[in-house]
């Protein structure tokens, strides 16, 4: 890319065009189960800050992503899964993702348009108490190999002053390993579509940061349990100041999530009925963005605990995120 961030001799000494090279590709993760496993395909942190927006300058952006979670429902949450009814489930995932994003210098319909795709290797382990015709069974399984790959083939974005508005469509693809045999698995064996907007101000003078995403995701059924999940919205929203330290930009923030799902589960499967879920949570967010020339490297922690959980895993999500803008 042409921008760059300059290293800072004074407070917030960025020029506007320089603040804009590090507003990067939204870094959207496959779920580690959907609703039909008691989380949503949309991850809490997956898009919420400054690293997550959708770019607006020409120029490729490679960006690694590790997430884990360890989560858990209680015994009196029967929480479906493979076809079956899982109480006391308890899931540990751990992901490394592989996202690409290029922008294109023509714009379209006046904003700047990029594609991505994001390309998951997985390892789960989930361990549960399964209704059996012997009774309550516990069992542990795992599993690791390739998730499902998600492809973003429409990421627009418009600028006006410090004000960012952006539109995205990510396609989730069932391509990871599934099996009913098994309660972990990579893949999920269903599509999901989730279009997602976002507003963002960013102030180049002050270096504060304030960024809202807000989406609905919609699923095909899982055809080897005749299992439709229903459709979530999701609200991730940050504030951010960046700072100067060092060579770079030291980001201080906070995040915010909402999820609700807003129709019930079907299918043949859904033996829990609806079964809508909800999840919330605010947790700390830190970066720092380190210019190399022509060149731009941003990374970033976010740690983001749920709360007032229903009919989902509650637990942590530890996101690691890397960028490099080039």
């Amino acid at each position: 890319m042409n921008a760059t961030i300059p290293r800072p001799c004074l407070p917030f000494a960025m020029s506007r065009a320089a603040v804009a090279s590090v507003f990067l590709g939204c870094a959207l993760a496959p779920g580690l189960h959907a609703e039909e496993g008691g989380v949503g395909r949309a991850v809490p942190g997956s898009a919420a800050t400054i690293i997550d927006l959708v770019p607006t300058e020409p120029g490729f952006i490679v960006q690694p992503i590790y997430l884990h979670y360890e989560g858990d429902a209680s015994a009196s949450t029967g929480v479906p899964i493979i076809g079956k009814v899982a109480a006391s489930l308890n899931a540990k995932s751990d992901a490394v993702l592989l996202g690409g994003f290029y922008t294109f210098e023509q714009t379209v319909l006046g904003a700047h348009y990029s594609v991505g795709s994001f390309l998951p290797h997985m390892w789960v382990e989930v361990t549960g108490e399964i209704d059996t015709a012997l009774g309550d069974r516990s069992r542990t399984d795992s599993a690791s190999g390739l998730g499902d790959i998600s492809l973003i083939p429409v990421m627009l974005a418009w600028k006006s002053g410090f004000w960012q508005y952006s539109a995205l469509v990510p396609v989730y693809t069932p391509t990871g390993d599934y099996s009913t045999d098994s309660l972990a698995n990579p893949g999920l064996n269903y599509w999901t579509v989730d279009p997602t907007l976002s507003v963002s101000y960013n102030n180049a003078e002050t270096g504060f940061n304030a960024t809202l995403f807000g989406g609905v995701t919609y699923n095909t059924e899982n055809n080897a349990t005749d299992y439709q999940s229903g459709s979530m919205l999701h609200f991730d929203g940050s504030v951010q100041q960046l700072l100067p330290a060092g060579p770079g930009l030291l980001g201080v923030g906070v995040e915010g999530f909402y999820f609700e799902q807003v129709t019930g589960d079907s299918g043949s499967g859904a033996k829990s009925g609806n079964f809508k879920g909800r999840t919330m949570g605010v947790g700390p967010v830190l970066s720092y963005i380190l210019p190399l020339g022509e060149q731009t490297f941003v990374t970033e922690l976010r740690w983001l605990p749920e709360s007032n959980v229903e009919k989902r895993l509650s637990g942590d999500y530890i996101w690691l995120k890397f960028a490099y803008v080039f």
